[in-house]
């Protein structure tokens, strides 16, 4: 392994700092700053704490960074469509947490080979998007989807302000990239906060409209996928095998968090940044590669 990404986190939320921790142990980053705009920014607290430069200008503060390799936004849609061409015109390369959809969507899984090398800036979807496309997209290497809808079911307390401001986004980059990635022909995305308390379990409940007579090879299909979104993202499972309900396959995954900065419950969180990281890693492994 060569040298360390210098790498920027902008957007100090949850999101950010549960990315942070899990960057800091990765052997391919360096997070020299973590920037945002509030001075009460528990997460500005919390990565000074780590040893870690912080910075109150926002994206400012990430482009005085000298030699930045990588900045990671965990801010919203709107702020990164501001911050993607700054960032482009510097050279850094954008892994877009927010459902902005300003570079390609990528779900590591599935196509993030073919991204890398070829942009500057990489979307992340959503975190329904990053639990769902898998599934559609191994159904649909076995037969046509002509119709997915997916129900995204989040503890209402993971669910902080930058996601609760950024819904309608949610829904048309989900549904977008349902079709772009997964290969569904026409989609539906849709996201409940659910206030139980103790609270639920991240849980996505899949539905294809395909040829059901295949199962078998769709089941085959799925399980697979979902061994390789467990390589970066463990608590992720199957938690209802797929199964033929008329013209339709239904299926649900479940989301386990890994506790790094926020509850197990909150694995619509642990996902997102799970797939940063693999994107992050995988991006420096491409560059170690491209220049030796």
């Amino acid at each position: 392994m060569g040298k360390k990404l210098r790498s920027a986190i902008i957007g100090p939320g949850n999101i950010g700092i549960d990315l942070m921790i899990k960057l800091l142990r990765s052997p391919y980053h360096e997070v020299v700053l973590v920037s945002g705009i509030d001075p009460q920014s528990e997460g500005l607290k919390i990565a000074s704490s780590k040893g870690i430069d912080t910075s109150l200008e926002g994206i400012n503060g990430v482009l005085a960074v000298k030699d930045l390799d990588i900045c990671f936004d965990a801010t919203g849609a709107k702020p990164h469509l501001y911050h993607a061409p700054l960032l482009k015109d510097a050279g850094v390369f954008a892994v877009d947490l927010t459902p902005a959809a300003v570079g390609p969507y990528v779900v590591p899984s599935v196509n993030l080979e073919q991204n890398l090398g070829t942009v500057m800036n990489v979307n992340l979807i959503t975190c329904g998007g990053q639990a769902t496309i898998p599934i559609v997209h191994a159904i649909s290497r076995v037969t046509p989807v002509s119709y997915a809808e997916i129900v995204a079911t989040i503890s209402s307390r993971s669910a902080g302000p930058g996601t609760r401001a950024n819904i309608d986004e949610f829904t048309e980059t989900t549904r977008n990239a349902l079709v772009a990635v997964g290969g569904a022909q026409q989609a539906k995305a849709i996201i409940i906060l659910n206030p139980a308390d103790p609270p639920v379990l991240m849980r996505n409940t899949i539905y294809a409209k395909c040829d059901t007579g295949k199962i078998d090879e769709i089941v085959a299909s799925v399980e697979k996928i979902v061994a390789d979104v467990q390589k970066y993202v463990p608590g992720y499972r199957l938690k209802v095998v797929p199964y033929a309900d008329g013209e339709r396959v239904v299926a649900m995954v479940e989301v386990i968090g890994a506790g790094d900065y926020l509850p197990t419950y909150s694995g619509n969180l642990d996902i997102i940044t799970s797939a940063a990281v693999a994107v992050g890693e995988r991006y420096a492994q491409y560059k170690e590669g491209a220049v030796s």
